[in-house]
Order: structure tokens, then sequence, then C-alpha cells
């Protein structure tokens, strides 16, 4: 079976966006052609290669599987041709989340970067940065995980516990702990529905029968605090966030704490390995 490198860079593309729309922008041809070639090289393949869960795009193992053998079959080609005219090597890429670029990864990566070091920096959610490092656009990633996959190298850098945040004059202001029985009625201030953490604190609060409302919706950890530092209403968020003097941090004592990995495929190379460890 004959594989054309333009497919394989094609579907790679389509794979780090997971979006037709997106990954045809960036190669400069319709969506319409991209969805026609990406249903040819399935074809060709007898496999599906993504699928649809409700308005998001996923790759299935065998997708993961080929876009980590385009962007090896790309590096390893790209690897090759700077060996003819003495190139330096290609910088590498580290993807992670808002929380840990804000909160874990400044002085890391402010002492990798004082070395010389070139770095391309990549934002993505958990879902994103384990489909970026199994297929290759990422060589190191870091994210908040519920339990480490088995197929790729993960090493804990933090854990945190979750924590209501409220302003001082809220009546759970003086609490040294809570539990999610306390929120009974309360207006909170969350993330937009399809994130993890949101997602995670309706099934607990769900699970426990407690009432709450949306006071507002915020996209991003220092938007969430600002929103509380307004009135706008108290917010659960992970230990590693930082606040001001005007709001309280309590632990909440019945929700899993959250916990931060480096993550990397098994097969690397040394210069992955250095900043692995840089970042541990």
């Amino acid at each position: 079976m004959e594989l054309i490198a333009e497919d394989l860079q094609a579907f790679a593309v389509f794979a780090r966006h997971r979006n037709f729309t997106r990954a045809a922008e960036e190669l400069h041809v319709s969506q319409p052609a991209l969805h026609t070639r990406i249903r040819k090289l399935e074809a060709r393949l007898e496999t599906q290669l993504y699928e649809k869960h409700g308005r998001q795009l996923m790759l299935t193992g065998a997708g993961e599987r080929l876009a980590a053998f385009a962007n090896d079959t790309r590096d390893r080609t790209a690897d090759f041709l700077r060996t003819l005219d003495a190139a330096p090597p290609r910088p590498l890429v580290l993807m992670a989340g808002s929380g840990a670029y804000l909160y874990l990864l400044g002085d890391p990566l402010r002492r990798y970067l004082s070395r010389g070091k070139e770095l391309v920096l990549r934002t993505g959610d958990a879902a994103a940065t384990l489909t970026a490092v199994r297929g290759g656009d990422a060589d190191v990633g870091v994210t908040a995980l519920g339990i480490p996959p088995a197929d790729l190298d993960c090493t804990l850098i933090g854990k945190f516990p979750q924590t209501l945040i409220v302003r001082n004059d809220h009546r759970l202001a003086g609490r040294r702990t809570v539990r999610l029985k306390d929120l009974q009625d309360e207006a909170l201030v969350v993330p937009p529905r399809d994130r993890p953490h949101r997602q995670q604190l309706e099934r607990s609060l769900l699970d426990q029968g407690i009432r709450w409302s949306v006071a507002v919706e915020a996209e991003g950890w220092e938007l969430l605090v600002q929103f509380v530092r307004l009135g706008i209403g108290p917010a659960v968020v992970n230990g590693s966030v930082r606040t001001t003097s005007a709001v309280r941090k309590i632990p909440v004592k019945d929700l899993p704490p959250v916990r931060y990995y480096v993550i990397t495929r098994p097969a690397r190379d040394d210069r992955v390995d250095a900043l692995r460890r840089a970042l541990t």
C-alpha cells in the first residue's frame, strides 16, 4: 500500500487541529478538498481515522498512530536534510494549558531558555495535549490528568487541592475548609460547560444533590478570580491558581486533588529527555 507524502502531511495538520476549517486554512486548500482527501485516505487504509463526539472531532486509535507516523516521518526527513548542510536541529515543541504556563512552568522555562535553548510553545487542554504528544506534534506535554495513560511516560510534577475562592466578605470566608454541601444554593463563577474542570465539578455537585446556579461563565483562571473579586460569586479552582489578598482560598475537602504531569512518548531522544528533566 502506497502512502503519499502529501496525504500524510494533510492528515498530520488535521490531527493537530481536529478541525477541518483551521487545517484547510493552514494547508491553503478548501475545506471540501481536505475532507475528500482524508476520506480517500480512510478508504485506502480501510479504517476510520477520526470520529465525532458531540461538536468535537476526535482521532481514533488508528488515527493517532497514523498522525504519529506522519510526524515521525516529517521529523526524520527534516533531520536527515539538516545533516546535509549541518543545519541546527529543529526546536522542540512543548504543549501545556494556560494554568500550567501561568502557575507551574515560569521558572523552569526561564532557566531552560536562559541556556540558549530554542523552544516552540503551544497551548492546549488535556485532550489536545495528549493527542499532540501521541501524534508527535509536541515533544513534551504538561497537563492535569486524572489517570495517567499507560502508553505515555508520565511524571508527576505537582499535586494541588481544589479550593473555593471567595471574597473576604463572603459568608464562608472565615472557614478553614469547606465541603460541597456548603455550596448549596450558591451562584458560582464557572468555566464553560465543555471544560473538564466544569464537567467534573458539575458531576460532583450532582452526585451530592447540591442545588446551585451559574453566576457567570468565564474562560481562564485569571478571569474566574477577577469575577470573584468583583463580587459576582465564588468559584472552585485548583490550588495552584494565584489570588490576591482580596480573595480567600479554602480547600474543598470532598473534591479530589489536581495532579499535573510531564508527558512524553516512550521513544525519545536526548534533547527531549533534557527538557523533561528541566520541567520536573
